[in-house]
């Protein structure tokens, strides 16, 4: 994918997820404005792009307010002259079971994946619609949102959130020539190293040097950062120029399509539905095969 003259911000990109999707925007051609909170993180990631030959710059913000976000897009003009590519991926984790979380808690969380999103979004729909060449804007979302998630409340929210912000503005800003999509990725991360059934092989991996088996790689679509930086790349290119709308999965050697909410199964009942017809009804009709609902738990390793 051939990226050269594109600027793109890439929020939360100090390490992580983050870093691998700007350093693979920058060894497509694209020019990158890092962001995240920890300056050494920034310094550290500028740095790594501009030793492989990519061009970067880094801005220090927390993001969720206005400020910040604006901060972000003009860095982009003002340093690359355009903006064509955001992705928002900063986040934060407070995870705690439903009566144990605080309204700290949810609040920080929501900030910053949720109302973050929309300040960075925001920002850059106007710069893009003012550059009138089109753009992209790639939300990154998580299975927690799609499924929902143990202890995340916060985060399954504000990530299910990012979804459906991603659909509405594939419908506003389609006539800008501006695509909208939320990738939900799976990986290796400090955070997955901490589930159980996925712990003792990811370390022996990063001690040996080895991929992760095809059992992560493929049943739990499960591999590294850089693996889920392909779909980021390709949503930025022109080859996606018209894919918009959509939640695409990505982890390992798995790339995924989500479907969006829809109606499963449907009954009619003449004069509408009374407390006790529906009682009736349930069982054997609408409620007859329900939903599943959260992250399926990994398959532990067989001895």
């Amino acid at each position: 994918m051939d990226l050269q003259g594109k600027a793109a911000v890439v929020t939360g990109s100090g390490r992580g997820l983050g870093l691998a999707y700007a350093r693979a925007l920058a060894a497509a051609g694209a020019a990158v404005v890092v962001n995240d909170v920890d300056a050494a993180a920034v310094d550290s990631a500028v740095a790594a792009i501009r030793s492989e030959g990519g061009t970067a710059a880094g801005v220090v913000a927390a993001v969720g307010d206005s400020e910040a976000a604006q901060r972000l897009v003009d860095t982009a003009v003002e340093e690359f002259g355009s903006l064509d590519v955001l992705v928002t991926n900063a986040g934060i984790l407070r995870d705690r079971v439903l009566w144990k979380m605080t309204d700290d808690d949810f609040d920080a969380v929501v900030r910053v994946h949720l109302r973050g999103t929309f300040t960075c979004a925001r920002a850059a729909a106007v710069r893009m619609r003012e550059q009138g060449t089109g753009g992209r804007l790639i939300l990154i979302s998580s299975p927690a949102g799609q499924r929902g998630n143990f202890g995340q409340t916060n985060y399954a929210a504000a990530k299910a959130g990012i979804v459906a912000m991603a659909r509405t503005w594939a419908m506003e800003l389609g006539r800008a020539g501006i695509t909208v999509n939320a990738v939900v990725p799976v990986a290796a991360t400090e955070m997955t190293k901490t589930i159980p059934a996925f712990a003792p092989v990811i370390e022996e991996c990063e001690r040996t040097g080895k991929p992760l088996p095809d059992r992560l790689r493929k049943d739990e679509g499960l591999g590294t950062v850089e693996d889920v930086a392909g779909l980021i790349t390709f949503l930025a290119s022109d080859a996606a120029k018209d894919v918009t709308g959509q939640a695409i999965g990505i982890g390992g050697d798995r790339l995924a399509l989500w479907a969006h909410p829809r109606e499963k199964a449907v009954a009619f009942a003449d004069g509408g539905w009374s407390a006790e017809d529906i009682a009736e009804h349930w069982p054997d009709g609408v409620g007859a095969e329900p939903e599943t609902y959260g992250i399926p738990a990994p398959k532990a390793p067989e001895a």
